[in-house]
């Protein structure tokens, strides 16, 4: 037996047959064109063909994954429709009278080394998607599809690595699980993963020589220990089929959940919420049994589209959430546009460092036209459900103030039209130390709180949560986390208001036990950890804590 160790994408385990995937290397030759007119009219009929495929592409990745899971393949086509991408083809065919191949292939190379020679982790990450686009593109030119990966039986796929537009159109019913020795966990392929519940390792250590060995072989992927093991024993077999089948019942068992209160056995009720992305998460949400939305991402709506969106399309997606969950609380958070998520028609200055920079609350209140248009739409909406203004990055009383002399024009506009909204709680988030230092003032101006741990956790250990050269230095249960938090849940009561937690933290449930002694009022965390984290509480005596 071999054992390769990998970074985990996905939990679960999966038993099979291994199929490594060999990706087609297009085989570039640079040959002299005399027809320059031609061939630059040959790049542009590819051109259109990839876009076209990848329109098609996000079109059912919509309904497999999600819409914001799919906003790759627009990116994908934003970047083909790139006016530098397709000067440097065009230029490359006209002044040195090549073939269309050649000059893709040679723009591929220039730009994917540009983007990785930047210092940002996110712009480093669109060289894979350039070198993505160019090779459709020389498939487009060379006459061959984009079919994807053909699979006939169910595999553990193993592969150098994976593009996003191979990963999306795998056949989740003939795919195992899948390993690659290349990828980042925070690579859009192990977004897609992740969304699709495919158990995944990447960054494994396989070597070329073990890759032309194992295909055709039994495998296991151990998605919680990260462990890709090559013909295992009949021992370990056994081992992994028991593990299999105790993950199964625990899901069943947790269904039993379903309709239950979030009560602990001494009497404390807790609000258990979701955190989501987009209106097409509701089902999942629903079908987790969750008692409201506790993060509604809005930022997905102005990432998925290439100009700003109207007040009147905000509109129509926040009523159609608050319809659907029927009033059961929707916790909208404000615009939280910047630093890793950038929008580029909202024409953001560069920034050696955005995450401490121009982002979130900032853009709205220096952007007041922006900022209205949302909030018009979220209180209009709020007639038709229950909901939630939640802000983003406070760092003052003085912020929370100008937020509410915005708000308060946006209803009395709305009054003098005579348009309907219904009573809105107001919050902020708690993502910034100098939010928690000054919670208890803070605490006196809003409604509710809800802490974001990702931001907090970064801010306050000063370790970008992007960089996975820093993975061994971040501390989620850092002790001067867990006592911000003690102190905003404090505050928060002191003044009478409910506090939560919606950052990744709320669904830690190593912690669970330790934020029910806190006083927590609310976790918001993915769907799919509501049941388990539910058991927790409902076993939970907090007196005894």
């Amino acid at each position: 037996m071999q054992t390769f160790q990998g970074k985990s994408v996905f939990g679960g385990i999966a038993m099979g047959r291994i199929m490594v995937y060999q990706k087609h290397e297009q085989q570039v030759k640079r040959s002299r064109v005399s027809d320059t007119d031609a061939e630059v009219l040959r790049f542009r009929e590819a051109r259109d063909t990839s876009i076209v495929q990848l329109k098609h592409l996000y079109e059912t990745s919509v309904n497999k994954i999600g819409e914001s899971e799919a906003a790759i393949f627009e990116v994908h086509q934003m970047m083909l429709e790139d006016m530098d991408y397709n000067e440097s083809v065009e230029s490359i065919i006209c002044s040195q009278k090549v073939n269309a191949e050649y000059a893709v292939a040679t723009t591929a190379d220039n730009f994917a080394s540009m983007f990785s020679a930047m210092e940002d982790e996110y712009m480093r990450g669109r060289a894979a998607d350039v070198r993505d686009i160019s090779e459709r593109l020389l498939g487009s030119l060379m006459g061959k599809g984009g079919e994807g990966i053909l699979i006939e039986e169910p595999v553990i796929l193993v592969a150098e690595d994976l593009a996003p537009s191979e990963t999306v159109q795998l056949d989740k019913d003939k795919v195992l699980a899948f390993v690659t020795v290349k990828g980042s966990v925070n690579s859009h392929t192990a977004i897609l993963a992740r969304n699709m519940n495919i158990p995944a390792l990447v960054g494994t250590s396989l070597t070329k020589k073990v890759m032309e060995e194992i295909n055709g072989k039994e495998g296991v992927v151990d998605g919680f220990e990260g462990s890709f093991l090559i013909e295992p024993e009949e021992s370990v077999k056994s081992r992994m089929q028991e593990r299999q089948k105790a993950e199964a019942e625990k899901k069943l068992l947790l269904q039993t959940l379903k309709g239950k209160a979030n009560v602990t056995l001494d009497g404390k009720e807790i609000k258990l919420y979701a955190n989501i992305g987009n209106s097409s998460d509701l089902a999942t949400v629903l079908q987790n049994d969750a008692g409201g939305i506790g993060l509604f991402r809005s930022e997905f709506i102005y990432l998925e589209r290439e100009t700003y969106p109207t007040e009147e399309e905000q509109f129509n997606i926040y009523k159609t959430v608050a319809e659907t969950m029927a009033g059961r609380k929707v916790i909208i958070r404000t615009l939280d546009i910047g630093a890793d998520k950038q929008a580029e028609y909202f024409k953001l200055p560069y920034e050696e460092n955005p995450a401490m920079g121009y982002r979130a609350i900032r853009i709205c209140l220096t952007r007041p036209e922006i900022f209205k248009t949302q909030l018009r739409a979220l209180f209009r909406a709020s007639a038709y459900g229950n909901i939630a203004i939640m802000y983003p990055m406070i760092i003052s009383i003085k912020e929370v103030q100008r937020i509410r002399k915005i708000a308060d024009e946006v209803k009395t506009e709305l009054k003098d039209k005579g348009i309907a909204f219904g009573q809105v709680e107001q919050g902020i988030m708690i993502e910034t130390p100098a939010a928690v230092m000054i919670s208890e003032e803070l605490a006196k101006e809003v409604d509710f709180f809800s802490i974001g741990t990702n931001d907090l956790t970064q801010y306050t250990l000063a370790i970008d949560r992007q960089n996975s050269q820093l993975d061994e230095f971040y501390d989620a249960h850092h002790p001067a986390i867990l006592r911000m938090i003690q102190m905003v849940i404090e505050n928060a009561h002191k003044a009478g208001i409910w506090a939560g937690i919606c950052g990744e933290l709320g669904a830690d449930m190593e912690l669970t036990r330790i934020f029910l002694k806190m006083g927590v009022d609310e976790l918001s965390v993915s769907p799919g950890a509501i049941l388990p984290i539910r058991k927790i509480i409902r076993e939970s005596n907090i007196s005894k804590l």
